[in-house]
């Protein structure tokens, strides 16, 4: 099992420590009390009445999918008093959805291991399809952790998300529940019968057997990723429909009211090897053909750098290209790459909502040659590759919050070690024709 960062350890330290208060003092007093150890007083916002709701707040590529499996175990053991959690764990896209559960179900992935040291082998990970096969036996005795995204849940009416549909696999979930079971339960409705027509007019007002009724009963440790970009009032009404005991969001971009516990700087990063500081910008006021040229001359100098290391590394320009309507869009920088600057097409990657050209790719493989990496938003948030070196954005940013996610992009360390060259520890440069 990887040994946490030191910033990692203080920051479950911080968690245990709020929850464990959590079980003597209100949840307000127990946030006050914490951040007081740390020398800050921020007010606490019951934005889930008394179920303690907080934030962690580390910069990306400081390992916040591995901090969260850990933060499960503490949870269980600080406040619920099991070893036998159900967590939910939201992500803000599919695509991280799938890395997540394929890490959480490796057996031999970090992620996985932060589980097993706390609960051994009786660990159940499954997406929301996978749960309707889940034995009503496992419950309790399993640690069982269903990876769904954000937007599965997040919907105002709920006979629009297959959720809340009724499914009879997960009847004997429900078999004999006490009365005062029922009552924060989903009941089937009119709305349910057009969109599930196996359910009849004699349906309406049971209990609807559901994934999202099935987490209700369980009280289930909430686990967010990233959700900063879904903190309107329908989410907190979808996390409030789930019966959460504890929520815990992970992020590098909190917002105004996110009752953030613990905050990590870049710098107890850099401290760690873990990322690339500084950042160098560079403004190309003549056009996004300078900024894109620009950006391919200092990946060309860093990889002529990189040969020198002991360890493999070659650098990739992720060009955030302009949205269609726009003139530097992903077609158009495309072939300015190839007629233009005469890249060689094995080494141009397009990752957009369409095109899904890294699917299946090990940039880490010696073998792959892409370089240049070319998107418009499907990179912004999740992305993992350290050999990002090179950011070229051709959008106007106007937001802090979209900057710092942008530039998280190119920040992580390869191998989480300092490199011999100085240039790779301190190389992530960032090209812009525009930003706010």
């Amino acid at each position: 099992m990887l040994t946490l960062k030191t910033y990692q350890q203080q920051t479950l330290d911080a968690l245990t420590a709020f929850l464990q208060r959590c079980r003597s003092q209100p949840v307000a007093q127990a946030f006050a009390a914490t951040l007081a150890g740390q020398e800050r007083a921020v007010a606490y916002q019951p934005i889930f009445g008394d179920t303690p709701a907080v934030c962690l707040r580390i910069p990306t590529g400081g390992g916040k999918t591995l901090l969260a499996a850990h933060c499960i175990a503490a949870t269980s053991r600080t406040l619920l008093d099991t070893d036998a959690p159900v967590t939910l764990w939201l992500t803000p896209s599919d695509t991280i959805r799938t890395q997540t559960l394929e890490a959480l179900a490796n057996v031999r992935h970090p992620y996985r291991q932060a589980l097993a040291h706390s609960f051994g082998d009786r660990v159940q990970v499954c997406d929301l399809d996978s749960l309707q096969t889940l034995s009503p036996q496992d419950v309790g005795k399993t640690a069982i952790v269903v990876v769904a995204t954000i937007q599965s849940f997040n919907v105002s009416n709920t006979a629009q998300r297959n959720v809340y549909a009724f499914f009879e696999e997960l009847a004997p979930h429900f078999d004999n529940l006490p009365p005062h079971f029922t009552q924060g339960l989903e009941k089937v409705t009119a709305a349910d019968l057009e969109s599930q027509p196996y359910l009849t007019e004699k349906d309406i007002g049971r209990v609807k057997y559901s994934v999202a009724n099935w987490l209700h009963l369980q009280c289930p440790v909430v686990i967010v990723d990233e959700a900063h970009n879904n903190r309107t009032e329908r989410f907190f009404q979808t996390l409030g429909r789930v019966n959460p005991s504890c929520i815990i969001e992970l992020t590098a971009t909190p917002v105004p009211g996110n009752n953030v516990l613990h905050h990590v700087s870049a710098q107890e990063l850099k401290a760690e090897q873990m990322i690339k500081l500084p950042i160098v910008l560079a403004e190309h006021p003549q056009g996004w053909r300078d900024c894109v040229a620009d950006a391919i001359r200092t990946r060309d100098q860093l990889e002529t750098t990189a040969q020198t290391e002991p360890d493999y590394i070659r650098p990739i320009v992720l060009i955030q290209a302009a949205p269609k309507g726009n003139e530097a869009t992903v077609d158009v920088v495309r072939q300015y790459l190839l007629d233009e600057q005469h890249v060689p097409e094995n080494q141009i990657a397009v990752a957009t909502g369409a095109q899904k050209e890294l699917d299946g790719i090990d940039l880490f493989d010696r073998a792959c040659q892409i370089r240049y990496v070319i998107t418009v938003e499907a990179l912004k948030e999740g992305w993992d590759c350290s050999f990002a070196y090179v950011l070229a954005s051709l959008q106007s940013v106007n937001s802090a919050k979209d900057v710092e996610q942008l530039l998280g992009r190119v920040l992580r360390m390869p191998y989480a070690r300092s490199r011999q060259q100085e240039a790779l520890n301190t190389g992530v440069r960032q090209f812009e024709s525009k930003i706010g």
